[in-house]
């Protein structure tokens, strides 16, 4: 057995994958992701993941029908959703949501690569309802219905905010979902591959996934980035802030990143757009806050943004509540998830590493009487 020791599994190769690199730039199945954003709706990238190409129009415009078609959910889980305590956080709600779905999806114990791109097609309309239901639940207001005419951005805008988008607020949120619907090996794909690689089922696996993201680390990142926005009130107090901050050795989330040390090009690319929605919402001063925040870490740290600093400025901007920025994070990856999941079952085998003990030699059991 290797002895071998790489802490947080760093540098280590987890298994081999089609999906998506790293190397050189983020690309998905070949396409770099600058291209994909500039070039293309959130509905063909996901279209690419899980089915493996971009559609061409005919394939477009079915795919687009089938996620209108299952944009609903069943009236239990609807029930649920209004009966689960209001300060329940909205990732365990969702979590809860997408273990409820497998039960009304015939295709739940069906292992195929079609059974599997069907269930999360399915996932993928519904999750968006889920989300913007609940959220509406809890702020007392009547639930919006999803409206067809919309495309998938610009409908979960108008499901949640009972208004319809402008076109840079759509075009904002669809840039937005294409940079986080996928990423190799993280930690909550990870998770994913590791349900399934016991033949458990899709659902399983997106559960896992939900779970793993949910944490500060990984998902939960992009709302704590915007506690560090909210702690500095002006252009002003945002070097002394962040000077302060890095004494006491303090991590500012939204910056840095494990993989990409020389800049996140996701960062990169909504970075535009964010200051365009901000432009048009009228958050001009916040915006000027957070590139002064910005500049200071730079100069101090050498460390550029990750994308969660920018998509945290932008869900503000766009007006969604604190509790729905991760849930958007998985309305997005529930593409990337499933494409590994598929994949992880096409070429399977269990994924079970060694592991290092570190606790006591041997020991001899006494009796009760003895201890």
């Amino acid at each position: 057995m290797s002895t071998t020791y790489h802490p947080g599994l760093e540098g280590v190769v987890g298994g081999e994958t089609a999906i998506s690199t790293l190397e050189g730039g983020l690309a998905y199945r070949g396409y770099p992701i600058e291209q994909l954003t500039e070039r293309c709706a959130f509905e063909e990238v996901a279209h690419l993941l899980l089915l493996g190409d971009l559609p061409n129009i005919q394939q477009l415009r079915e795919f687009r029908e089938t996620l209108r078609a299952e944009a609903s959910i069943p009236p239990v889980l609807a029930e649920l959703l209004t009966n689960i305590p209001a300060d329940v956080p909205a990732m365990d709600v969702l979590r809860t949501a997408v273990s409820v779905l497998a039960h009304f999806d015939a295709d739940a114990d069906d292992n195929s690569t079609a059974a599997n791109q069907r269930k999360a097609i399915r996932l993928l309309a519904k999750i968006p309802v889920v989300i913007a239901a609940r959220t509406r639940m809890k702020q007392k207001l009547s639930v919006v219905a999803s409206d067809p005419s919309f495309s998938f951005a610009a409908n979960f805008l108008w499901m949640l905010r009972g208004e319809s988008p402008s076109l840079r607020e759509t075009r904002a949120l669809d840039v937005s979902l294409i940079a986080y619907a996928e990423h190799e090996f993280n930690a909550s794909t990870f998770s994913a591959r590791c349900v399934v690689s016991t033949l458990s089922d899709l659902h399983s696996g997106i559960t896992a996934a939900i779970g793993a993201l949910k944490g500060p680390l990984h998902g939960g990142a992009n709302e704590k980035a915007l506690d560090v926005l909210e702690s500095v009130h002006s252009v002003e107090e945002a070097q002394t802030w962040v000077e302060a901050a890095l004494a006491r050795k303090v991590r500012i989330m939204g910056f840095g990143h494990r993989v990409y040390k020389d800049g996140d090009p996701r960062a990169v690319l909504l970075k535009k757009l964010t200051a365009e929605v901000a432009a048009e919402r009228g958050h001009n001063e916040l915006e000027a806050i957070a590139d002064a925040i910005e500049t200071t870490v730079r100069n101090a740290k050498k460390l550029p943004p990750n994308v969660d600093w920018p998509c945290a400025r932008l869900y503000t901007y766009l007006g969604l509540p604190r509790d729905v920025f991760t849930p958007l994070f998985v309305m997005a990856r529930t593409a990337g998830w499933s494409a590994h999941v598929i994949e992880q079952l096409a070429n399977n085998r269990i994924i079970r590493p060694d592991a290092i003990y570190t606790g006591p030699a041997t020991r001899n059991v006494l009796p009760i009487g003895e201890r």
